[in-house]
């Protein structure tokens, strides 16, 4: 069983790292180009899935719970106008989304439905982008869509209080992921744009897709 769990870590491994590496790319990315070299200058800047790497977020947890983070990247947004910090922050999930979307048009394309450990493999990308980027847009800190939020607000009151919101973001994060917050909310918005997008679902094991793989 742990064998079978290892395998299909080190299978997942490459699309976890480049799911993340585009993510903070990103960010980084748009930052930079609003005057913000902060990332730049500590070489997060980069695709180099190195740079992105946590030792404890992207390697150990995931192989445990199937589930991760790379560093932020760090963003001066002190520099940064409100219009400008929101489109820093949604530059993550919407790079995720893209490559969810050329990836789609990949599998369709190329018929990977027909070669099932291939398809799999790229199925499994597109499920990671989506679910990275679904997930970093719930408004909590220290989530995207948190930032996204507390761009949009105008008043002091309303600006005071997302601090303070933000003081127990990790705390609610842990209790929304705790009492399957990930399952009720996540994962269906997950299935729908495999709908949309009209793909099946991937295997999630190593086994399934050498089974799918023997069946064909």
């Amino acid at each position: 069983m742990l064998g079978s769990q290892a395998l299909t870590f080190l299978f997942t491994l490459p699309i976890f790292l480049v799911s993340l590496t585009v993510h903070e790319y990103a960010h980084a990315w748009t930052a930079y180009r609003y005057g913000d070299d902060t990332a730049k200058r500590m070489g997060r800047l980069t695709l180099n899935p190195i740079a992105h790497i946590s030792l404890f977020g992207t390697i150990i947890l995931p192989l445990l719970v199937h589930f991760g983070w790379a560093k932020p990247v760090p963003v001066n947004f002190s520099i940064l106008s409100k219009r400008q910090i929101f489109l820093v922050a949604a530059a993550g999930p919407a790079a995720n989304i893209l490559m969810a979307f050329a990836l789609a048009i990949v599998f369709h394309a190329l018929r990977l439905k027909a070669i099932p450990l291939l398809g799999n493999f790229v199925l499994l990308a597109i499920l990671f982008n989506i679910m990275l980027a679904v997930f970093n847009l719930i408004p909590v800190p220290p989530l995207d869509g948190s930032r996204m939020v507390y761009a949009r607000l105008k008043s002091p009151a309303a600006i005071n209080a997302y601090r303070n919101f933000a003081r127990y973001g990790m705390l609610i994060l842990i209790g929304f992921l705790f009492f399957g917050g990930f399952q009720v909310i996540v994962l269906p918005v997950v299935a729908l744009f495999y709908t949309l997008l009209g793909l099946p679902l991937p295997a999630l094991t190593i086994e399934h897709s050498r089974v799918d793989s023997g069946g064909k």
